[in-house]
């Protein structure tokens, strides 16, 4: 068994790692773009130039009479689009699934915020790679597990540790709110759906352990205890709650318990029902990183596309709305993240509203739109060049993409594989 293993992880170690790029030290002109800022608004023909690894000055070309700089990119008939930002994504902390020793998503334990997922992000993975030719250049690496999986921080997609990756450490606390149903029955024959007798007593244990979390950091204690030590920043902000829960009770819960605690900031992850939810999510000032689009509903009597609505029922009623990728093979979906927006403008939202999901609107849930999330003077020159539309599946095409100004590889995995296989079929 252990020769196979080996022979498997062989196989991925044969593929070149693309090499981080270097610090930008050349100013750039992009000319000519249709640039989509990402804050609802375009700019046909535009110019931008880029120093530092900052957007220096964006506009219409027309008006614009920039100096002569050390690069020059035309992209005429291109569309350019701030970096994607994947939040609550698992890359970079499992390769491959059948191989316990490169899984690190999770840890033992029921209460686990002292986790910090930073330190286990693996920037060579494979999967990292395999994200970017699709836009997505920056991500919230999350922890799993417990019923509060531990601390997430975000990281830049192009780095050769994560020391270089990381652009916020520790952003915030995950907590898995328990349901108050449950459901039984094969997934194609689902059964009936059961209260959680055992709800209450686990809404007791995150109080209970909130309450005394505040009352050691407010003591003198001499014996340390790292896990309460962790919860330090959430009632002043320094430190979001993703609380991640769907049910329209579970929501409502949870807002109560963020008023209960003080928590100053907290985001709902997963949301499936929170748009039965939004007058409280208002006036609480709560948004939501929403659950994968490319999904079936959670009721078998429920509209077939309310997947595919749901951005935009939150979205027209006010709240601040966030695309998210939890579920099955989600690492390898995260590549995805362009057309579930895409998909939310298929079914009604506009198409900038759309790529604000996945841009600004992410952005500053997660509290980097300082820098991140649209393309403005002073503002990370994180984008990319598409030849067509990047949330159409069938024209999102990137010829050029830039971390912080530095233009990154956008070879994986997968090119090498269609490059080779290319090369057979044609020499037939």
């Amino acid at each position: 068994m252990k020769k196979y293993i080996c022979l498997l992880l062989l196989s991925f170690i044969t593929f070149a790692q693309q090499t981080p790029a270097s610090k930008q030290t050349k100013s750039i002109l992009i000319r000519g773009g249709k640039a989509h800022i990402g804050n609802g608004t375009i700019i046909e023909n535009s110019l931008i130039s880029i120093i530092d690894g900052k957007i220096y000055a964006i506009g219409d070309a027309a008006l614009m009479k920039p100096k002569k700089h050390d690069i020059e990119i035309e992209a005429s008939g291109k569309e350019i689009y701030p970096g994607f930002i994947a939040p609550n994504a698992t890359l970079g902390l499992v390769e491959i699934d059948a191989v316990r020793a490169s899984d690190d998503e999770s840890e033992m334990g029921e209460m686990n915020p002292h986790i910090r997922s930073i330190i286990a992000y693996n920037t060579e993975s494979i999967l990292v790679e395999v994200a970017r030719p699709n836009g997505v250049l920056l991500a919230q690496i999350t922890p799993r597990g417990g019923r509060i999986s531990g601390t997430s921080s975000v990281v830049q997609l192009d780095a050769w540790n994560w020391e270089d990756a990381v652009i916020k450490e520790n952003d915030g606390i995950h907590l898995n709110w328990p349901q108050s149903y449950s459901q039984d029955g094969w997934w194609a024959e689902p059964g009936g759906i059961k209260p959680n007798k055992n709800y209450e007593k686990q809404t007791t244990e995150i109080q209970d352990f909130f309450t005394n979390s505040k009352a050691y950091l407010a003591s003198n204690v001499t014996l340390r205890d790292i896990a309460y030590e962790a919860m330090k920043g959430l009632e002043n902000g320094d430190k979001q709650l993703y609380i991640h829960a769907d049910g329209e009770k579970e929501i409502v819960d949870a807002i109560l318990f963020k008023k209960k605690n003080n928590i100053k900031k907290m985001i709902i992850v997963g949301g499936y029902y929170a748009f039965k939810n939004t007058p409280l999510l208002i006036e609480n000032n709560i948004a939501v990183l929403l659950k994968r689009v490319h999904d079936l509903p959670m009721l078998e009597d429920e509209d077939v596309n309310l997947p595919f609505k749901n951005a935009k029922l939150l979205s027209d009623a006010g709240v601040l709305v966030g695309l998210e990728n939890m579920g099955d093979m989600e690492r390898m979906q995260v590549r995805n993240l362009a057309f579930y927006a895409g998909t939310c403008a298929a079914w009604g939202m506009e198409k900038e509203k759309a790529l604000q999901l996945i841009t600004s609107n992410t952005a500053k849930i997660l509290g980097i739109d300082a820098n991140y999330g649209t393309l403005e003077a002073g503002k990370s020159a994180t984008l990319f060049i598409s030849e067509g539309d990047a949330l159409d599946m069938k024209t999102n095409k990137i010829s050029t993409a830039l971390i912080d100004g530095r233009q990154i590889s956008l070879e994986s995995h997968h090119t090498e594989l269609y490059e080779r296989y290319k090369e057979k079929f044609e020499n037939k």
